[in-house]
């Protein structure tokens, strides 16, 4: 081997020494490292709480938000059991004003974990009596008041049946509602802030949309949906400055949804798949489940497939559609696919299934839609 041979084959060896000793370097203080952070978790994890907490209690995020329509799926879910979808609730935030469509349960935990939290709730807007959509008004009723020591009841608008509905919400509450005031004093819950007003109104089939809440630049249209047997069921629209939202709340296939969405910027809209419910169905039947093997069949009258919602979305010139209240559950994305159907191309522009913390934003002065998840750290 010649000389000059054997230096660079001693170099190439330090050299490969070097990179081990580095990596070696890099490992171990990688190993010291993670033995720290382990020994003091305790203290780390309290730093992070705390640092999570100052976030959260000392930000407005309302009044963080842009000048627009922001609208947010606080609960995605129907009456079936899922694990990640709330009952139905859709929190809209026009200018400053947090307003919630629906108190399925589950969704006031929601609220707060999206940071939109109940004492900012200006007013609840009901779209019918089904249990799915009101099983945590009382929860929403008292954790705006209690959180936020709310002088004056929360102001909630839905149809004719109202006036029980919150009665029957505040005679369950009234023992805590006694609890709370004794333990914590008046000034933190005033007893006035107790409960909810009810505003009921009846939108006719054969009439004009009700106009139920209106406020600079904001104006809330109510109007008659196909819910059978459920009568008076509504729908809302939000006009804010030139942007504007759809709910549909349960309806069936409706021309008056699609009059109500007339060239709207987003249609939130619930979505039942035959084709998924009809496997329900095929197997409570054979489970000799006939209850609700039963339920599975009723429940098509009532509700939308989505490609007819995508076909009235399109005939309405709606900008962008977003299904909520899904039936069925839906465990696995993969099956947003057989759910959706053709509906994608059907209507043509953007839509989404929706889940739980989805949330759009439509600012004031443009065309834009800006979509994020404000659940999205809670499911990594």
């Amino acid at each position: 081997m010649s000389l000059w041979s054997l230096s660079v084959k001693i170099e190439r060896e330090a050299n490969v020494r070097k990179v081990w000793i580095g990596l070696g370097t890099v490992v171990g203080l990688l190993v010291v490292g993670l033995g720290l952070a382990w020994l003091f978790r305790d203290r780390i994890a309290l730093v992070g709480m705390r640092k999570a907490y100052e976030q959260i209690l000392a930000s407005d995020p309302v009044a963080e938000l842009p000048d627009g329509l922001h609208v947010g799926l606080c609960g995605s879910g129907s009456p079936m059991a899922d694990p990640t979808r709330a009952g139905p609730c859709v929190v809209v935030v026009a200018g400053k004003d947090e307003f919630v469509v629906d108190s399925g349960p589950g969704s006031t935990r929601n609220l707060l974990l999206m940071n939109l939290p109940p004492p900012r709730v200006s007013a609840a807007f009901i779209t019918h009596y089904h249990s799915d959509h009101i099983g945590d008004l009382g929860e929403l009723m008292l954790q705006r008041w209690a959180g936020g020591a709310a002088k004056t009841p929360l102001p909630i608008y839905g149809p004719q049946g109202l006036d029980g509905v919150v009665k029957g919400f505040e005679a369950a509450y009234q023992l805590d509602r006694g609890y709370r005031i004794a333990h914590h004093g008046e000034k933190v819950v005033p007893p006035s802030g107790f409960g909810g007003a009810p505003h009921a109104f009846t939108a006719d089939p054969d009439g004009q949309d009700v106009l139920v809440l209106e406020k600079p630049g904001l104006k809330v249209f109510a109007f008659p949906v196909m819910h059978h047997p459920v009568e008076g069921a509504v729908g809302y629209r939000f006009e804010y400055k030139g942007r504007s939202v759809v709910i549909s709340g349960d309806t069936g296939p409706s021309e008056r949804l699609v009059r109500a969405a007339k060239n709207v910027d987003l249609l939130v809209h619930e979505g039942l798949a035959p084709n998924l419910v009809a496997v329900q169905q095929d197997v409570a039947t054979k489970a000799g489940k006939t209850n609700y093997a039963h339920i599975f069949h009723d429940i098509l009258t009532y509700h939308t497939a989505p490609e007819t919602a995508a076909r009235e979305a399109k005939t309405a010139g709606v900008k962008a559609v977003l299904f909520y209240h899904i039936i069925p559950p839906l465990p696995v994305r993969a099956l947003e696919g057989p759910f959706l159907g053709r509906s994608r191309e059907i209507f043509g522009g953007p839509m989404r299934v929706g889940h739980d913390g989805d949330f759009v934003s439509l600012p004031v002065g443009s065309k834009a839609m800006h979509w994020s998840d404000r659940l999205a750290l809670l499911k990594l």
